[in-house]
């Protein structure tokens, strides 16, 4: 079984963090391409782009977000099974996000996901 984290990925990489992916739409300012040191972008899984800018990192929207980001998940399990298959064999994934908060943001939520799968 693959054990999924998460981390800033404006945090220094590590190799304890595994398979390093991360999960924006946006590239994150200030992060160099070869800095990141990633081995994929899944972009395609972050939360659409009316639901991130509606949501705009308010805490008091995270409830909220959450679930409507989960419902967002639930209607592409097609990717989300081929990245599972792509990491089934791997100890552990790092997915890697942007936002400041760390208690309230969209991979909080995907790693969730990932783990009820």
């Amino acid at each position: 079984m693959t054990n999924i984290e998460i981390k800033r990925v404006y945090e220094e990489p590590s190799e304890d963090d595994g398979y390093r992916v991360l999960v924006d739409k946006l590239w994150p300012r200030g992060v160099g391409k070869t800095d990141a040191k990633l081995d994929k972008w899944w972009k395609e899984v972050a939360p659409s782009t009316e639901l991130r800018k509606w949501f705009d990192h308010d805490p008091e929207k995270w409830d909220n977000f959450s679930e409507r980001y989960y419902q967002e998940l639930k209607k592409n399990t097609y990717k989300i099974d081929a990245f599972l298959q792509n990491i089934d064999q791997r100890k552990r994934v790092t997915l890697l996000y942007g936002a400041k908060d760390e208690k309230h943001n969209h991979a909080l939520v995907l790693k969730r996901f990932l783990e009820k799968r």
